[in-house]
């Protein structure tokens, strides 16, 4: 596939086969995915893929943590800024609202907004759960790394025919995750991905989330007159 495709159709995937993943595969991707950018060579990163029974134990732990009603455990970072504002704010809201309205969920519709959201901890019936982590000792330029890493994966992952869903809904629940995959305390959880053949059928899927136009997010500088597209 070429890089321009596999960019154009990445996408977060919400509705997958029930159809394995090959380990071969995903082991061919996320090899090539340690060539990502990193600053130092530090590789801040550390992967673990689940499938198979220990995946079932982990979504067996979170159904049990979410119909408890639990909120989760202490927030190890926040996922979006206090007080988001203009344009950041429309963007987030619009995103929401073009994910419900194809899943015919309104917005007062709150219980029902909930159910859907909790299928972030089924991984969306992917067959392949990832959790990434890093180093907590990490600054902000390594998690700059980590984005680029996982990047990398998602658009490796379009190359096989393979889709993928990164989540970082997972990381209000590191302990769980923790608890199944081992990992050790010094590593952060930042979040999972669903990995997995796309059900082009569901009506999550269907959706294409709105993106910037250029010329609200670039400036082109020292072309003059030009065409700057």
């Amino acid at each position: 596939m070429d890089v321009r495709d596999a960019v154009a159709s990445r996408r977060s995937v919400r509705g997958f086969l029930d159809r394995p993943v090959d380990r071969a595969v995903l082991s061919r991707v996320l090899d090539a995915a340690g060539r990502a950018p990193s600053g130092g060579n530090l590789q801040p990163w550390r992967l673990y893929a689940l499938t198979g029974g220990p995946l079932a134990v982990l979504k067996k732990l979170m159904v049990e943590r979410v119909e408890s009603g639990d909120g989760g455990d202490e927030r190890e970072y926040a996922i979006y800024p206090p007080a988001l504002t203009s344009p950041y704010r429309e963007r987030r809201f619009r995103s929401g609202e073009q994910l419900y309205t194809a899943l015919g969920i309104s917005r007062e519709d709150k219980a029902a907004r909930r159910r859907w959201f909790a299928r972030n901890y089924a991984f969306f019936g992917a067959p392949v759960g990832m959790f990434c982590y890093i180093d907590r000792r990490m600054g902000a330029a390594q998690w700059a790394d980590l984005g680029m890493y996982l990047q990398t994966i998602m658009l490796l992952l379009r190359a096989e025919g393979l889709a993928s869903c990164p989540q970082e809904a997972w990381s209000v629940h590191h302990r769980t995750v923790a608890e199944v995959v081992g990992a050790p305390a010094e590593l952060m959880l930042f979040c999972g991905m669903a990995v997995g053949w796309e059900d082009v059928g569901n009506p999550a899927n269907a959706v294409r989330i709105e993106r910037a136009p250029l010329d609200e997010i670039v400036d082109f500088v020292g072309w003059g007159g030009e065409e700057t597209t």
